[in-house]
């Protein structure tokens, strides 16, 4: 099997050492100035639209897709894309029908809807919910594929892999979303070109073990 080059690991050792310096100076940089806690969550209105944007399609692409998704397509067919599907149709909704009243009545997180809206007992009831939610099942399920993908193409073993992700991804939280943000624009073009061209290598495989060679040549 083939393993990481030392080009590969310059660039990924690069990416990490800037992304973490990145992290760190904004995260001393809070501590130094007063700051909001709203501000942790809205990358202190900083962003713009494209990095939104882009925030937004990398929080939703990660090992799960790579790794989880792939695999359940393999096993089970195409009708599995439908939770990406609706994925997608879920964020133009909430972006034209919900958002401009979150934004008028200030609304950052669901907890502060909950709150306003029914109590804060409630509030309280939905981010514990959801906390056991995150830890439990979709931040394991991320680390553990995640692990599994490094792991493979790295040599190193599986739980080394697991806490280097969870370092790395604490380091980055550290600065908020004015962190997560900008970096999530470079994630976005990785995640666009490496997927495109995983598709190719994977359709290509497949093709020539069904002796379907023909099809990328114009023949099939």
């Amino acid at each position: 099997m083939n393993k990481l080059s030392m080009l590969d690991w310059a660039v990924f050792g690069l990416y990490f050492l800037i992304v973490s310096c990145y992290g760190f100076w904004i995260y001393n940089r809070k501590k130094a100035n007063e700051t909001r806690t709203s501000d942790f969550f809205l990358a202190e209105g900083s962003l713009t639209w494209w990095a939104i944007g882009a925030s937004l399609i990398a929080s939703n692409i990660s090992a799960e897709q790579f790794v989880g998704l792939s695999g359940s397509g393999f096993a089970m067919g195409l009708a599995i894309s439908s939770y990406e599907w609706m994925a997608a149709a879920t964020l133009l909704v909430v972006a034209i029908f919900f958002m401009p009243g979150y934004l008028t009545n200030r609304i950052f997180t669901m907890p502060q809807f909950l709150e306003k809206r029914y109590s804060p007992l409630v509030a309280t009831m939905m981010a514990i919910f959801w906390l056991l939610v995150y830890v439990f099942v979709n931040l394991s399920a991320i680390l553990d594929l995640g692990a599994i993908a490094l792991s493979t193409v790295s040599g190193f073993s599986f739980m080394a892999c697991g806490v280097f992700l969870a370092v790395f991804a604490i380091i980055i939280s550290l600065g908020g979303m004015k962190v997560i943000g900008y970096t999530d624009v470079v994630q976005v073009a990785v995640l666009v070109i490496g997927g495109l061209a995983t598709t190719y290598l994977a359709v290509n495989l497949v093709s020539e073990q069904f002796g379907m060679s023909g099809f990328w040549n114009g023949r099939g």
